[in-house]
């Protein structure tokens, strides 16, 4: 139910409709004037206005102007005499939601309360929906302490709110493009209007001409009706093209035109469809540059999409984000599965920070998930990490010194033997940092622990 106001200078209407919508639970302020009824309008903030047109003082066209000045979203039914549908008509290009002839049926004013409230709730749903992908999708939830990282968060911004059509976002999976395409069209004048997502090397080579573009109706078998692709469901947002390298050459001229002259024609079309949409494409850098050598993709495509490119660096390359990005990732699961992980012990930091991320932020997230999940713990211990990361050594870092083999040789296990003695000695025999020392799990140590008759 909501707050009517009701502004009429006629006693006997503001009564009748006081008492008819309080019927049905709804909440009614009254007015006589159109001074007051904006008055109340300024204090109280009701959801529906039902104005006069016909007033003394300040009439129901100038009323209107008032509140729309105030609120330009609110919904107002007018009221008009009988043979002012001139004036009412009026009234609804200067925004009124509807309006109704006297004498009315009092039904019908419910019919548009109803209406009203129905437009209200949506777009309260549609605010917050806008509210909550903007929060999700927001810049700060990008980390990155590191100045390369910096400067593309700044570029990222700049482009988000200039008039750029085409924007290349290229890095290794898991690097976060999706993340960043979203949080361009989120803080855009496009934010609005659709973000519609297409990922390449989902669709069937055969068919994502069509969905990009549509198709007429007859224009092959299946083809009963007519139907819009992507880029006109998109029309005045953005359209993000996940792994653009995918599309075939022939679908890569089209998309160009597109890009170029803003127009292209459905499949069996002959008409120019035109569209106002922005463009974020997205790829693994290396691959395309090689198909463009390779002649599978157009090098007029890929210079067109590089007007505004962005490069995204693996986290192997960024260390000093590895650590922000995996509180950032607790601060999220310990919401998601109520827990209380509170901080990274300094051992752990130091197998984080040195591991190569080959999956990137995308690996170091279902890590830190899957730490959250099973463990009950406030500090997370390097016995928490999966052993990926524990069996990860130095040599495979590429930092393993060196040992010459004497010529009379060596016994292979008293050198084992002595190295886990020389590890637990450092370590003062605490087994997970004697563990790390050596670049093996705490089970694998306890192995040759018992090996070694060493427990």
């Amino acid at each position: 139910m909501g707050k009517i106001l009701v502004v009429d200078d006629e006693k006997f209407i503001t009564k009748s409709l006081k008492q008819h919508l309080e019927k049905e639970g709804h909440e009614i302020l009254t007015a006589d004037s159109g001074e007051a009824g904006l008055e109340i309008f300024q204090t109280d903030v009701p959801d529906i206005i039902i104005l006069d047109l016909r007033m003394p003082g300040m009439g129901g066209m100038e009323t209107l102007e008032a509140i729309r000045k105030i609120n330009n979203e609110a919904i107002v039914i007018i009221i008009t005499a009988h043979g002012d549908i001139e004036t009412a008509v009026a009234a609804i290009k200067s925004g009124a939601y509807d309006f109704v002839e006297k004498p009315f049926e009092l039904d019908r004013i419910s019919f548009l309360i109803k209406k009203g409230m129905e437009t209200i709730h949506l777009k309260r749903e549609v605010s917050y929906f806008r509210e909550e992908k903007y929060d999700t999708y927001n810049f700060q939830n990008i980390i990155g302490e590191s100045a390369t990282m910096k400067e593309v968060l700044t570029l990222s911004r700049k482009v988000a709110l200039s008039d750029a059509n085409t924007i290349l976002i290229q890095g290794e999976s898991g690097t976060g493009k999706s993340l960043l395409a979203r949080a361009i069209h989120y803080h855009s004048q496009r934010s609005s209007d659709p973000f519609v997502e297409v990922t390449c090397t989902a669709i069937p080579e055969a068919l994502i001409e069509s969905e990009l573009f549509g198709y007429e109706k007859g224009a092959f078998t299946d083809a009963k009706t007519s139907k819009k692709g992507l880029f006109e469901v998109a029309s005045g947002g953005t359209i993000y093209l996940d792994e653009i390298g995918d599309i075939k050459l022939s679908t890569q001229s089209k998309l160009l035109r597109a890009l170029e002259e803003k127009t292209f024609k459905r499949v069996g079309g002959l008409r120019d469809v035109r569209v106002n949409v922005r463009i974020i494409a997205t790829t693994n850098k290396k691959d395309l540059e090689d198909a463009v050598r390779d002649g599978s993709f157009r090098a007029d495509l890929y210079y067109r999409l590089k007007v505004f490119p962005i490069f995204l660096p693996p986290l192997r390359e960024r260390k000093e984000d590895i650590i922000p990005l995996a509180m950032h990732y607790i601060k999220k699961f310990n919401k998601e599965f109520r827990k209380e992980v509170k901080t990274i012990s300094p051992e752990t930091k130091s197998l984080l920070v040195n591991y190569p991320w080959y999956g990137n932020a995308r690996e170091l997230r279902n890590i830190i998930e899957r730490v959250c999940i099973l463990e009950d713990t406030e500090i997370i211990l390097p016995e928490h990490l999966p052993s990926e990361l524990l069996h990860y050594t130095t040599s495979e870092a590429g930092g393993e010194p060196s040992i010459d083999l004497p010529n009379e040789g060596l016994s292979l296990k008293n050198v084992e033997k002595e190295l886990v003695v020389q590890a637990l000695q450092k370590a003062d025999n605490n087994q997970t940092k004697a563990a790390r020392l050596l670049g093996i799990s705490r089970d694998a140590l306890r192995y040759k622990m018992h090996k070694f008759g060493l427990l």
